[in-house]
């Protein structure tokens, strides 16, 4: 068996489990610890510390346990809290070893390995009646709906695949003396999935129901649940049409005299059966037909007969009525073909049919007959409605679940019994040919360092039961016996008794007794009795009766004996252990195709209740399933092999050797790969063909690497287009901000392609501004502004942009209380957006706007102006349904508030030209005149990167991330080149630039890069000349004074204007008006300084060059 890896390891999980009311988590240091997880890592090995492991954890419930690759699950016989959704997230995706054991680990593991290797997964859950085998299945189908993907499509085929079980187990499943839910046929569910992984189709191959259970059960047992389903679930009006009544009433429901089921909800359960039959798509006029088949099975079991001159009659015939006109077929010719047989006799070459009238006996089987017959057909008509509604025309990958009936022993074993634990047999050699053997005769044809070890192998048994010649085996007797098997008697079972001990009777694993024979199967002894194994074995539904059935006057009902009667029969009838051994074999070659995974299920106790543990019982399923010699085969044995190409497609991303492609023999670049993982030589060995690893850890080793070479790549491609989101996001920011101002305003020179940050104040850590929001408020913008006062005395305020309105924020000192004389911030004014009325700014390149308000307006100075109003206009708009009234005139009017007695006045703001790029400010009275130079023309606009030129920061400094000054989060800009330098006014590039250094993201010509001098001709003659000795002795003539030393040259320094923090470790940090050493200016606005000891990058656009 081959363990192959999971796709994703590298992940921090946490696994928290509920058991006695208290957390447990696997990673923490005071985790609950039960036995061991793997039981390959058992101190000893033998059943007593095997049982005393899964004890242990049982008690804990922990019912999961490994053992290497293959999964112990023991009944709890409760739900446990460990199957919802947030189990199925963590098991998602993660190695085996990363969580406590489950079925989820397994089918995921199970599930990926099919996409990752491109080859069909089975499940093979084996076990005796009980163990918990179809509550298995459920899980792994219901994981993967969840994690596999898909349309609405695909979103049917899951809904199928689910409803099919509640369908399935209402017709196939039923209350045994040993299980309260036994499933009485087996099931091979194959979901078939897309290249993509989504399941987009499935099959069902059903096995051998129990069809004899609709006529007969034992005590303390039910027939299908689906009978009482009926009872219970239906209205008043179907019962009168159906004829129902208390289960009672019915022959083929009181023989055991049991009726409920501790825990089932009959009624229940029907609603979700007909809902299943609605979401496969079985009409409802065919649910109709398929409810009346039910109860006519249920009437026709009612019809007795009596003995009338050796003949039998039908006791009561008001008896027939019902199930006639259930089943649509005409009474008389019921109760005819119920008493008598047409046979065909041949005299001389000539062939004659004659009616033969039944005696009771007769009358009784043919009446048990067509009732088995129905029904059986019946579950196969479900079971081919559920393929039709999922079937798929081109099979690409599928994943197999088999859940089939588990070995057996009651007090009386029969036909049933013999072929269900024969079929168990079966995958018990699947197991041990796969597991134990087939593994061990691999290490010596690939010349690996073996000792065998020893088990047993239970092809014996099944030669026992399936041999065709030399020995003939159980079932070539038996349909030996039944080819000259004319009539139902005593006589033939006995002759068969006879013929199994003169043919096998010398056997070790058989013995016979006078009622029956013996077969050592390797779960243990079981005694099957003799009686009725031919006539069940012949398995004859008479043409009678199938001709009965096609005159129905339903079609659903005709439909289900399609035979044709007029063709001549030729060759033995086909018998049920024939089906049975052909379904077996077909079965085993489909689950060789296939990747194998094993589910092995132990019952704890036969009380069906939670926490109780029968040592004894559980000791001998510990036995018989040889999980001693699996342990001992895994633990001496290899975890994981492949074929050395397989493994060098799949690990040569972890060498650049072997990366794209290995140049060499196979086996060398395997052995490459290991040593330059530095894996010890004593985990791994080289076969002729394949590499042989030793312990799951040593593999996980070799996947966490490829997924870190993955996850590494998948982060530069990550970081490459987030940071080209980010930047297309900024400059349509910049773009929609210069709308606004477009032909209107002049622009600054270093404000134009500056990137938006949105907080400058760092309000993430800024409690004491933040108190006068919202919890959870989003900031939008954030910065400190100037605030002109009614006499235009300059007021510092905090301006706050959210989508709840506008914040100023001020400081003021506390007259009174505890805090008397300290500084404390006060909420100076908010403004909702309904009571804004517009902005008003001039046409000149200053930094002034007015916000005008219904009581009275503010003057604000911001050098992000543009920035603030572009994010004020779209919140105005969400808000208000209008566009923002922005006005532009050099004579900008606002009123004031009222103080005192005095009524509110207005000011006047005149904007002159004048020179430089600072504004020169002249109050006077109630006029402020501002004058300023001119700045870049109206139509100035953002200039575009070319998206080639999508780069990073210096390569010397270390990749770098979003950095976050107080809440905003922004990518850093690409590098940019000097052609670059455009302005949307040609006249405007030839000015010279301005001394004032470049915000972050202003396109500046960079300084030749040192290496650059060493590539151009030699322009030093251009420099100023060396003034040699004459200088010298020039200026000593001068002064007789000695020289003063040599200073040294001054290296540029710069101030800091805003606040910054740096975040990643190649980044420094500083205050406002801090003064700090220029290292190295960057055209990608990302400079390099040095301050309090420590060098480092930071954004160009917060500091000024002095």
């Amino acid at each position: 068996m081959e363990f192959k890896p999971s796709l994703a390891v590298d992940r921090c999980l946490h696994v928290t489990f509920f058991m006695h009311e208290a957390k447990y988590h696997w990673q923490s240091q005071n985790v609950k610890h039960s036995g061991v997880d793997d039981m390959v890592l058992l101190s000893k090995i033998n059943e007593d510390a095997i049982v005393e492991n899964l004890k242990k954890r049982y008690a804990d419930d922990y019912i999961f346990t490994y053992i290497g690759p293959v999964l112990i699950s023991v009944n709890p016989f409760k739900q446990m809290p460990y199957f919802t959704d947030r189990e199925i997230e963590i098991y998602q995706g993660a190695a085996q070893y990363e969580n406590p054991p489950h079925v989820y680990a397994l089918t995921d593991n199970m599930y990926r390995n099919m996409l990752i290797e491109g080859e069909n997964q089975c499940v093979i859950i084996s076990g005796e009646s009980g163990a918990g085998k179809t509550v298995a299945a459920k899980y792994i189908m219901g994981y993967i709906s969840k994690v596999s993907g898909g349309g609405s499509k695909v979103q049917h085929v899951k809904d199928i695949i689910l409803q099919s079980n509640p369908l399935l187990e209402a017709f196939g499943n039923a209350k045994t003396i040993r299980n309260n839910n036994s499933s009485r046929f087996g099931k091979y569910f194959e979901i078939q999935f897309s290249r993509g992984g989504e399941p987009d189709g499935g099959k069902i191959s059903n096995f051998l129901l129990e069809k004899s259970r609709v006529v007969s059960q034992n005590e303390s047992e039910r027939n299908f649940h689906i009978y009482y389903q009926l009872i219970e679930g239906t209205d008043a009006q179907q019962k009168e049409c159906l004829g129902l009544v208390t289960p009672d009433y019915y022959c083929y429901l009181n023989q055991s005299g049991t009726y409920k089921v501790d825990g089932t909800n009959d009624s229940k359960d029907f609603k979700e059966t007909m809902e299943a039959m609605q979401v496969i798509g079985i009409p409802g006029d065919t649910q109709t037909q398929v409810l009346q088949i039910i109860a006519g099975i249920l009437h026709l079991g009612n019809i007795s007969f009596i003995e009338a001159g050796n003949y039998a009659q039908v006791e009561c015939t008001d008896l027939l009525a019902f199930p006639a006109y259930l089943l649509g077929i005409d009474l008389n010719r019921l109760q005819d073909k119920l008493t008598s047989r047409k046979m065909d006799s041949k005299w001389g070459g000539k062939s004659e049919s004659i009616n033969v009238t039944l005696n009771q006996e007769q009358a009784t089987y043919t009446r048990d007959a067509l009732a088995k017959a129905l029904y059986a057909r019946l579950f196969d008509y479900l079971v081919e409605a559920v393929n039709k509604a999922i079937q798929k025309p081109t099979e690409e990958f599928s994943t197999g679940v088999l859940d089939i009936y588990g070995f057996e022993i009651f007090q009386r074993n029969g036909f049933e019994q013999f072929c269900i634990n024969f079929v168990n047999e079966k995958l018990q050699q699947i197991f041990i040919e796969l597991t134990l053997k087939a593994e061990q005769e691999e290490y010596v044809q690939e010349g690996i360092r073996w000792t065998p070890i020893e088990y047993f192998n239970n092809k014996i048994v099944c030669d026992l039961i399936e041999n065709k010649l030399n020995p003939p085996g159980i079932m070539s007797v038996l349909d030996d016996v039944c080819a000259t098997m004319h009539a139902t008697g005593e006589g033939v079972d006995g002759t068969l008794l006879q013929k199994l001990q003169a043919a096998v009777g010398t056997h070790e694993h058989f013995n016979h007794w006078s009622s029956g024979f013996v077969i050592h199967h390797y779960a243990g002894k079981v005694s099957y009795d003799i009686n009725g194994f031919c006539e069940r074995n012949r398995d004859v539904l008479f043409p009678d009766l199938i001709e009965l059935m096609q005159s129905s006057e339903y079609k659903s009902i005709s439909s289900l004996f399609p035979e044709n009667l007029n063709t001549d029969k030729k060759g033995r009838p086909t018998t049920a252990s024939s089906k049975i051994k052909k379904q077996a074999n077909d079965l085993v070659n489909t689950l060789m195709k296939c990747t194998p995974h094993y589910i092995r299920c132990i019952k704890p106790n036969e009380t069906k209740r939670a926490r109780d543990w029968e040592e004894s019982r559980v000791r001998h399923q510990v036995e018989y399933l040889g999980l001693r010699e699996n342990i001992r085969v895994r633990r001496a044995g290899f975890a994981y092999r492949r074929v050395f190409n397989k493994f060098l497609m799949r690990y040569a991303i972890l060498t650049a050797e072997t990366w794209p492609c290995w140049r060499g023999p196979e086996q060398k670049g395997v052995l490459h790969i290991l040593r330059s993982v530095n894996m010890d030589s004593d985990q791994y060995q080289m076969g002729r063909t394949k590499v042989f690893v030793k312990n799951p850890e040593s593999l996980f080793l070799l996947e966490e690497m490829r997924e870190r070479k993955f996850d590494t790549f998948a982060r530069i491609i990550q970081k490459c287009w987030r940071r080209f989101i980010a930047r297309k996001k900024y400059e349509k920011m910049r773009e929609e901000a210069s709308d606004i101002l477009y032909n209107s305003k002049e622009r600054r020179k270093n404000s134009i392609n500056r990137n938006f940050v949105g907080d400058y104040l760092g309000l993430e850590h800024r409690p004491e501004l933040r108190q006068f929001l919202a919890k959870r408020e989003r900031i939008d913008f954030a910065d400190s502004v100037n605030k002109f006062d009614r006499r235009f005395k300059v007021i510092k305020r905090d301006l706050i942009l959210t989508p709840k309105g506008v914040y100023l924020i001020g400081r003021e000192k506390v007259k009174k209380g505890e805090e008397k004389g300290q500084i404390k911030e006060v909420l100076k004014r908010k403004l909702e957006f309904g009571s804004i009325s517009g902005v008003s700014l001039s046409t000149k390149q200053d930094d002034f706007f007015i916000l005008h308000e219904s009581q009275y307006d503010s003057l604000l100075e911001s050098n992000f102006k543009t920035e603030f109003l572009s994010l004020l206009s779209k919140r105005y708009e969400e808000v208000a349904k209008r566009k923002l009234t922005i006005s532009f005139t050099d004579r900008l009017e606002f009123r004031v508030r009222k103080e005192g007695w005095g009524g509110g006045s207005s000011r006047l703001v005149v904007l002159q030209r004048g020179q430089g790029d600072l504004a020169q400010l002249k109050p006077g009275g109630k006029t402020l005149v501002i004058t300023i130079g001119d700045g870049l023309p109206k139509s100035s606009k953002p200039s575009r990167k070319s998206d080639q030129q999508f780069g990073d920061r210096p390569r010397n400094n270390v990749s770098s991330r979003a950095h976050q000054n107080g809440a905003a989060k922004f990518n850093r800009p690409p590098t940019h080149h000097p052609s670059d330098i455009t302005y949307s006014s040609p006249q405007k590039q030839s000015w010279q630039p301005s001394s004032a250094p470049p915000k972050l993201g202003t396109q500046r010509a960079p300084r030749a890069p040192a290496h650059n001098e060493y590539n151009q001709g030699n322009m030093d003659f251009l420099n100023v000349p060396d003034e040699g000795v004459s200088g010298r002795q020039r200026k000593r003539s001068i002064s007789h004074r000695p020289p003063p030393p040599q200073p040294r040259p001054q290296k540029p320094r710069c101030r800091a204007l805003y606040q910054y923090i740096g975040q990643d470790t190649d980044e420094i940090s500083f205050e406002c008006n801090d003064v700090f050493e220029l290292v190295r200016e960057d055209p990608s606005g990302w400079w390099t300084g040095k301050i309090r000891g420590k060098e480092g990058l930071f954004p160009g656009n917060y500091v000024e060059k002095i």
